[in-house]
């Protein structure tokens, strides 16, 4: 389980949340609300190691390819597009629950 700061015990229990940092993940919140995420030096390494190269958009785009290519000659729209299609749908459900 992460540990979990306010961020006025962050301000001033600094110390020991990079102690903390070093064992797990760190939540910082304002107000209640999640605002940020401490890691170790290590974890941060091991996190963008393991991050494709080029980034999330290179990642979309391969996978967009690969499920264009199963698709048998059928279109797939651009990424762009599902995702603001996705959007609208997400949208229009929360509407409908208020």
């Amino acid at each position: 389980m992460n540990k979990i700061f306010s961020a006025t015990q962050a301000r001033i229990h600094f110390g020991e949340l990079m102690m903390e940092a070093q064992k797990g993940p760190v939540v910082v919140e304002k107000d209640g609300k999640p605002q940020v995420v401490v890691l170790s030096k290590q974890a941060y390494d091991t996190l963008v190691d393991a991050s494709p190269p080029g980034g999330w958009r290179e990642l979309l785009h391969q996978a967009h390819q690969s499920v264009q290519a199963e698709l048998s000659g059928r279109q797939l729209p651009p990424p762009e597009e599902m995702i603001l299609q996705d959007r609208k749908d997400r949208d229009e459900r929360q509407d409908a629950l208020r």
